[in-house]
């Protein structure tokens, strides 16, 4: 959310109704819920486009009866806007609702939107979304650590075959390398698996 504070004034708040009637009270609801910077778009028309333009904290989709087609539009532009999205339909499916959480929607209500459950829904919303993206970073991280203790081993395997060391050795010299260089143990090892690949393109871990 670009740092942004998670106080209601402080938010900036994207609508999407393409009912005009139905947007003017929502935007009535979130400005006594304290959200001021609230923008109104109820045209679905280059829709990701006006995202972008707007760059909003939270974006609000209001959805009366809407059919397949436009949910998997929708769908798709919560993967692609990475923003906590609060989602109001009418009436859904089970399947629906399947899709709207691995499409990353931080809310998904689905009787409607009611003008007093606003503020809170956006800050579940909002809660919803910071924790989803923490567990993102973290698998992420996890994921570069595996693949970097990859690497380093196969960096040492090397290391013992062509020069005889031990592991300690092995380590120890991608350690004192990387040191003297300025540079990280797995840059230094990825550095020596793409050399020992090109040099002989049979080289296996």
């Amino acid at each position: 959310m670009a740092g942004r504070s998670s106080i209601p004034g402080d938010l900036r708040v994207l609508v999407i109704d393409e009912s005009s009637i139905r947007a003017s009270i929502i935007e009535q609801g979130l400005h006594e819920a304290g959200y001021a910077d609230v923008t109104i778009i109820d045209n679905m028309n280059g829709l990701a486009r006006r995202i972008s333009d707007v760059n909003p904290d939270v974006i609000v989709i209001d959805l009366e009866n809407p059919n397949r087609d436009m949910l998997e539009s929708i769908f798709q532009i919560s993967r692609a806007v990475r923003r906590p999205i609060a989602m109001f339909v009418d009436k859904s499916d089970e399947a629906s609702i399947e899709a709207a959480v691995e499409a990353g929607v931080s809310a998904y209500i689905v009787d409607g939107l009611k003008q007093e459950r606003v503020r809170p829904i956006l800050k579940m919303a909002i809660s919803r979304f910071n924790a989803f993206s923490r567990l993102n970073r973290e698998l992420e991280e996890t994921r570069g650590e595996l693949e970097n203790r990859k690497v380093i081993d196969r960096a040492k395997g090397l290391l013992m075959r062509s020069r005889g060391l031990s592991e300690g050795e092995a380590y120890a010299l991608l350690r004192r390398t990387a040191m003297n260089q300025n540079r990280k143990i797995a840059e230094i090892a990825e550095s020596l698996v793409t050399a020992a690949s090109l040099l002989d393109p049979g080289t296996k871990e």
